[in-house]
């Protein structure tokens, strides 16, 4: 059992950790087009995003994909900044011809991105045989999940004070979220390493 508690915490902190902003910042642009009423619809898109990064891990962990890591790290902001334009582009429009299964799709993908920035941590923390660290996976995944909930849950509970108590509307506080996002990552794209080799 605390084998488990190890692995768990470790997929916690990957997500809240003040060195996982990026992570926080996928999930708030994930998140800042919905409130409480959608919550089947994020948290089937926070499970599909926690579905890739795990299929991520699992492809890493049995060599199946490797990824030059300064390519990733440049490949995990600018999913979140296609995220926080896409925002942008359709804020204030309805959300009820979204297709869930289009954007699931996409999260999936986004999570397998993120994933890869992870695995050469995962793997390194981890010794023995592709199969000894299945185990440890899902527990980590399963922390990943519950970290993320959180997370979304003090996103929508912001948005709903913000909205409500200081009269900012719902369109408003998307363009704002997601400016601030694309504010953030825009130098962490331009700062990656990947352009100075």
């Amino acid at each position: 059992m605390s084998d488990f508690w190890i692995y768990f915490n470790i997929g916690l902190k990957h997500v809240l950790s003040i060195f996982a902003y990026d992570h926080i910042l996928f999930l708030l642009a994930l998140t800042v087009p919905y409130d409480f009423k959608a919550w089947k619809k994020i948290l089937i898109l926070v499970s599909f995003f926690t579905l890739g990064h795990t299929l991520a891990l699992f492809l890493s962990v049995f060599r199946i994909v490797v990824i030059e890591p300064d390519f990733v790290e440049l490949l995990i902001p600018i999913t979140i900044l296609i995220a926080a334009l896409y925002n942008m582009i359709s804020a204030g429009k309805t959300s009820k011809k979204d297709n869930i299964t289009v954007i699931g799709m996409i999260t999936l993908f986004f999570g397998i991105i993120h994933g890869l920035g992870f695995s050469n941590y995962f793997n390194s923390i981890l010794s023995g045989k592709p199969t000894d660290k299945l185990l440890p996976l899902l527990e980590f995944g399963l922390g990943i999940e519950i970290a993320q909930i959180t997370v979304v849950i003090l996103a929508l509970l912001i948005a709903y004070i913000v909205q409500n108590l200081f009269k900012f509307n719902k369109r408003d506080w998307i363009l704002i979220v997601s400016a601030f996002t694309i504010g953030v990552i825009i130098p962490i794209i331009i700062q990656n390493e990947i352009w100075y080799k």
